[in-house]
């Protein structure tokens, strides 16, 4: 036994999830590759936030019943969000899964890798930080969610809200810089309501403060926010901390007040507005990306058009948006029948798609000729590319230009999705981008 190969969708979490297990599987003297069927070792680490994301992970189940076959001693495993607390019924559909584990839980893992090695996984397995990071990369630094929206079945499969130790999340930023990471995100489903579960309770404030000095890191980000835990102390906390980028992730869901609060989401279409107006006040030059569900049960299509008319008055950097999705198990499945037909919100999320492209290509057309700071973290068919404090992707058309550094670029060019431009100066710029 001596590669393993994890197949990953869903989430920055997820992602988060993978590298760290990588990081175990490596410690235990296993090497990575890129095809299942050379892999002794295969991960699924699946995503259920969507009935899309889950028959995804449902046919990569399916196929793996052949390469099981092929190889009975190959070792399959199944993490993630699929995975709930009880697991018979998982087991009867997928016997060909020897390994089932929930989010964040590595151990069943690691423990059962290491008896195949005949290693002792809980003697040997140090810190689960990844050992070759990239340039950014994802620190999980609170688990789980007390939110319970009723679309949404990330409590019942990630529990509840639990926050990393503030020395602990430190540390883990101290070892990253020093194996290169210089733009790191702090995740959480709520990222805002860090340390609310702490005795005596600390917030999100705290952790920006604390890992801002960190010799190596640069750049500092952190999602996804929920607007109710987005306070005047985390907003400061953004305006006065020089490496903490102004980019924020913080849905609205919906643009209809009867909507949110069916959704149970805990604020109305004026509250999110004046969150908004105070962000841009108070952080300038700030960048706002959303999230937003289309066809929840009962949305009619003037609520529809209030969700179109937030995009038009807030005009968001950029905009993630998905067809309601009915999870089993959620309030919504239970209360509200998904009356919304599958082609009207196909429509709809269309609809976004076009709004949102035509703002998004003039927000980004503004910031043509400007001197943007980038920092430099791979290439693109031989381009080098990068990304600004405020996560614009930019292609570097001239200059020099090493992954790693942080350059001065003037924007050449613009379209929605990206920038392009030219490198002026390879040094950090004073000017926020």
């Amino acid at each position: 036994m001596g590669k393993y190969h994890i197949w990953t969708v869903g989430c920055q979490m997820n992602r988060s999830d993978s590298e760290r297990l990588a990081s175990g599987l490596d410690q235990l003297g296993l090497a990575a590759c890129d095809r299942v069927d050379e892999a002794d070792v295969v991960v699924l680490n699946t995503c259920v936030v969507r009935q899309s994301a889950e028959d995804t992970a449902t046919g990569m189940l399916g196929a793996l019943r052949a390469v099981k076959a092929a190889n009975p001693d190959r070792m399959i495993v199944v993490m993630g969000c699929m995975v709930g607390p009880r697991q018979d019924d998982l087991r009867r559909r997928f016997p060909q899964v020897d390994v089932w584990a929930r989010p964040q839980e590595y151990g069943p893992v690691l423990r059962a890798v290491g008896d195949r090695v005949g290693i002792d996984a809980e003697g040997c397995i140090g810190q689960l930080v990844p050992i070759a990071p990239g340039v950014a990369t994802f620190v999980p630094v609170i688990h789980g969610c007390d939110k319970f929206c009723t679309f949404c079945i990330i409590p019942y499969r990630r529990g509840r809200q639990v926050s990393r130790p503030l020395d602990e999340v430190v540390h883990e930023t101290a070892v990253l810089a020093a194996r290169g990471v210089k733009d790191i995100t702090y995740l959480g489903q709520t990222v805002d309501a860090y340390g609310h579960d702490f005795d005596p309770p600390m917030d999100l404030a705290d952790l920006l403060h604390a890992v801002h000095d960190v010799d190596g890191i640069e750049r500092i980000r952190f999602l996804t926010s929920h607007p109710s835990d987005m306070t005047s102390r985390i907003i400061d906390a953004i305006a006065a901390l020089p490496k903490v980028c102004e980019n924020l992730n913080l849905p609205f869901q919906a643009g209809d007040d009867t909507v949110l609060g069916e959704m149970r989401r805990g604020y109305t279409r004026a509250d999110y507005l004046d969150l908004v107006a105070q962000l841009r006040t108070r952080i300038p030059g700030v960048a706002i990306v959303t999230d937003l569900i289309v066809g929840f049960p009962g949305e009619t299509e003037a609520q529809f058009e209030r969700t179109l008319d937030m995009l038009r008055e807030v005009r968001f950097d950029k905009v993630h948006s998905a067809a309601y999705s009915e999870r089993p198990g959620t309030i919504a499945s239970r209360k509200q029948p998904d009356t919304v037909d599958r082609a009207e919100k196909k429509r709809r999320l269309q609809a976004v798609a076009t709004v949102q492209e035509q703002i998004q290509g003039e927000v980004n057309a503004a910031l043509e000729g400007r001197e943007l700071e980038v920092l430099v973290d791979g290439a693109t068919r031989g381009i080098p590319s990068g990304r600004t404090r405020t996560d614009k992707l930019v292609y570097l058309m001239r200059g020099e230009a090493a992954v790693g550094g942080t350059v001065r670029v003037r924007i050449t060019g613009t379209s929605p999705y990206s920038l392009r431009g030219e490198v002026v100066e390879a040094r950090v710029a004073e000017a926020v981008a």
